[in-house]
């Protein structure tokens, strides 16, 4: 999950070496943190959420076959 949502933000941003996702993970849920730089926080979100909602159902989908739970945040 964390490689997936890395990849996909990657893919976003203007500065892809500033990606970076941090996993912590508990029995059932899985927590995922995404930093990006400063000027690129607008393209990870999108209008009204819309990029941030579709990266959280991407990730939320893959949690799901492995019988977990994710929960993205998008850190600045």
């Amino acid at each position: 999950m964390k490689d997936l949502l890395e990849y996909l933000a990657k893919s976003l941003v203007d500065h892809p070496e500033d990606v970076t996702v941090q996993e912590t993970e508990t029995d059932t849920t899985v927590v995922l943190e995404l930093t990006v730089a400063k000027d690129d926080i607008g393209k990870v979100i999108g209008k009204q959420g819309r990029i941030a909602r579709a990266l959280r159902t991407i990730v939320k989908a893959s949690a799901v076959k492995n019988g977990k739970r994710a929960i993205v945040e998008i850190v600045d």
